[in-house]
């Protein structure tokens, strides 16, 4: 495969289909260490992601959950 001057990309009809990567589907290019990682957008997004990087340190953990307790 090829990168066009444009910056595109052609996926192989196989893995399109393999995947339901079918037209206007949105997909997402994650960085990894090795290479680019594509897959799918969805609308729902998983639990861990919502709450990802809420806190700062492992020390407020603590403060945090008896915050939300209400403590």
């Amino acid at each position: 495969m090829r990168i066009s001057e444009r910056g595109q990309l052609t996926i192989p009809k196989g893995l399109r289909e393999r995947f339901g990567l079918n037209h206007n589907v949105e997909v997402e290019l994650t960085p990894t260490e090795g290479g680019l990682l594509i897959h799918k957008r969805t609308s729902a997004q998983h639990p861990v992601e919502r709450v990802y990087a809420i806190l700062d340190s492992s020390d407020r953990v603590d403060d945090y959950i008896e915050e939300i307790r209400g403590r």
